[in-house]
């Protein structure tokens, strides 16, 4: 198949298959603009499926670039309370606050200037600069990536590299429509040429894949060390009140609300006699001890949180899940 055969059966399958997702919907142009913004930072490490209520909540409460910059903290983070990884959603802020000082009010449509922005890098600048701006671009996120390791059939380390992978993305060549375009390359890799099980003939792309033809999926990918970390947990109790405190200990879930906790070595963890539970957080396996203490305790920046009461305050979900298994325990 030439590109331009190609960039046809993908637009072609595109219109007749791709998800109603709400930030595809008929928008004016500088709507567009906004819900692509939102809706990519969003989706950075984090699932179409995962985002789409919180893209229509947070879209409800903060419907426009000059609302999201005047909107306080306390409101911001409860709208992308769940989410996870918090510093997303304040550099969004600080972007909306950038693009009104220094670009007008406008989302910049230069990928240098995109790059400039707070919490915006390669893959969502691209990703920008094609689907909101309508520009040239593919970005390259994982189910791209994906796509050109089995068209290409790239089984070694060299082979999956960036750098490689960025050359073999223009296979694609250009479309007449590179919004829907992109969108398109990415949507068949997410929804046919799944990491497991790849729906082979459904895909307008089988006639080049090397894959296919050697009936081999199987994909190498870079190894991913999760560090395995040990932490112990006091659960401080009040009759019906919590102590939680402000995090400004450890770098993840900073200036966030958890339970006082420290780092212990695997001796210790092993060791403790009580509650034991596990939690991942990006690349950190968490295994935590829960220390039930009766005695009152106040430390500095903390305060007591009746567990009726959660809902009103701003938690992460790690929060939650350890207070979840107290109230079990």
């Amino acid at each position: 198949m030439n590109n331009q055969s190609i960039t046809k059966e993908i637009l072609n399958w595109y219109d007749n298959n791709k998800r109603i997702l709400p930030w595809r919907k008929h928008l004016t142009k500088k709507q567009k603009q906004y819900f692509t913004l939102v809706s990519e930072i969003m989706l950075q490490q984090t699932q179409v499926k995962t985002v789409i209520p919180y893209f229509n909540n947070f879209i409800k409460k903060i419907p426009n670039l000059k609302i999201l910059a005047k909107t306080n903290d306390r409101k911001l983070l409860k709208c992308w309370e769940g989410l996870g990884y918090y510093s997303r959603a304040r550099n969004l802020k600080k972007t909306a606050k950038k693009i009104i000082k220094e670009f007008n009010g406008n989302l910049p449509n230069k990928i240098e200037e995109l790059k400039l922005l707070p919490g915006i890098g390669e893959y969502t600048s691209t990703a920008i600069m094609a689907i909101a701006f309508n520009k040239q671009f593919i970005p390259l996120d994982g189910n791209v990536e994906r796509i050109l390791k089995r068209i290409f059939y790239l089984k070694n380390v060299k082979e999956i590299s960036k750098d490689n992978l960025y050359k073999k993305k223009f296979f694609f060549g250009k479309s007449n429509r590179p919004s829907d375009y992109a969108q398109a390359i990415m949507e068949i890799g997410a929804l046919i040429c799944k990491p497991l099980n790849p729906l082979c003939y459904e895909c307008p792309l089988r006639k080049s894949c090397l894959a296919y033809k050697k009936k081999d999926f199987t994909l190498t990918s870079k190894n991913k060390f999760n560090k395995i970390k040990y932490f112990e947990a006091d659960i401080y109790k009040s009759k019906n009140k919590y102590l939680l405190i402000k995090n400004n200990k450890f770098n993840f879930l900073r200036n966030l609300l958890i339970f006082p906790m420290r780092e212990i070595d695997q001796k210790q963890f092993k060791s403790s006699l009580n509650k034991r539970i596990n939690i991942k957080m990006s690349n950190m396996d968490m295994k935590i001890a829960i220390n039930k203490k009766n005695r009152k305790k106040y430390l500095s920046n903390s305060f007591l949180l009746d567990k009726d009461d959660i809902k009103k305050h701003i938690l992460p979900s790690f929060t939650k899940k350890i207070f979840k298994s107290i109230i079990r325990y």
